[in-house]
Order: C-alpha cells, then sequence, then structure tokens
C-alpha cells in the first residue's frame, strides 16, 4: 500500500530516507503533534544521544497503541535545535526505522519550546 518514490532523473536522497511515499488505497492514517523526549517518568534527559531514544520509544509506543507499525511511517519531519549533532539523530532514527524509507525532512530551529528540549519529532503513517 505505501511504496517508495524514486525517479532516476533526479539525484538519490542524501541519507537513509524516500523522496517521496505513496499511499495507495489507504483507509487510516495517523497524524502525531511534534513528539517531544520527555520519559515516561516525566524527566527530559540531557544528552541528545538520549533525547533522541525517548524521541523514538515514544512514537513507537504511539504507533502501537494506535494499532500501526515503524513499516507504516510515511513521513516524518525532525526538529533539530541548530549546532545538535546529526549523526546521534539520525543514527537513532535509523536503529529505530531499521532499513525501512520515509519521507524525511530535517529543519534546524533557533530552540524549542522548552529550553531542555533539542529534538522532536512528528511522523505521519499510513496502512
Amino acid at each position: 500500500m505505501n511504496r517508495e518514490v524514486a525517479p532516476t532523473s533526479i539525484a538519490p536522497p542524501a541519507a537513509a530516507y524516500a523522496h517521496a511515499i505513496v499511499s495507495e488505497g489507504t483507509t487510516t492514517m495517523l497524524h502525531t503533534a511534534g513528539v517531544v523526549p520527555i520519559a515516561p517518568d516525566g524527566t527530559v534527559p540531557e544528552g541528545l544521544a538520549d533525547q533522541a531514544k525517548v524521541v523514538w520509544g515514544n512514537i513507537t509506543a504511539i504507533l502501537a497503541e494506535s494499532g500501526f507499525s515503524i513499516t507504516d511511517i510515511v513521513s516524518m519531519t525532525t526538529f533539530v535545535v541548530a549546532g545538535a549533532n546529526l549523526a546521534l539523530v539520525m543514527g537513532a532514527r535509523d536503529e529505530v526505522l531499521q532499513g525501512h524509507r520515509a519521507a524525511s525532512t530535517l529543519v534546524y530551529v533557533p530552540a524549542l519550546a522548552r529550553p531542555q528540549w533539542l529534538m522532536e519529532v512528528a511522523v505521519v503513517a499510513a496502512r
């Protein structure tokens, strides 16, 4: 139902993501808000690597609660505080996605809603 669009007439993606995803015959979609790095106990880890793990853990929990899986993600938007180490952000994402590719946008921002947050991710899933 969800398939990657990869035109040979344009350059390939710059990392492990798809330029576009077509969702055919979709009957159910999930749109998350920006998922932030607040752990289940209410704490926010200090380091970016730990925040990325919490964010993707929260996304996984939201997907599971809604009857979706990681492979249903068709699009994600990642907001990262400027100057952050993108390798940590992308590494956590790639570990959770395990080769699954979705459309992806990454935006550097000067700050997020709370000063301790270094990143947040919004996803769209379809099945």
